[in-house]
């Protein structure tokens, strides 16, 4: 059985795929640092913060992505950067995603934090 999160990121990839992004890498870990999707489109790297919530009873998915959680994935990008020798532009996005009961409904926050 999937977790919320693992179908999150799927239906996400899928998301992006048909939207003309190229996935690099997903669960990009460095140290305490994990990126959901590392993608490209139009040669632009793109790190992708994933949120899947069944309900917004308690707030809509992209608020959970706290200071902290972005301050991380900041660290895990410079380093992947360093590993890809990219030079190019980057941009950080969210998606946010509401599986409630097989209803789901994907927004995309580009360049959400940084």
């Amino acid at each position: 059985m999937q977790t919320i999160g693992k179908s999150g990121e799927d239906k996400a990839e899928a998301f992006l795929k048909n939207a003309g992004y190229s996935i690099s890498k997903r669960n990009y870990r460095y140290k305490h640092a994990e990126i959901d999707i590392i993608c490209v489109i139009d040669d632009l790297l793109v790190f992708v913060e994933v949120k899947t919530r069944t309900s917004t009873s308690f707030g809509q998915p992209e608020s959970f992505v706290t200071e902290n959680q972005q301050a991380s994935i900041i660290r895990g990008a410079e380093q992947y950067l360093k590993e890809q020798n990219w030079e190019g532009d980057i941009r950080f996005d969210i998606l946010a995603i509401v599986d409630a009961q097989g209803r789901v409904s994907i927004e995309h926050f580009k360049d959400a934090f940084y």
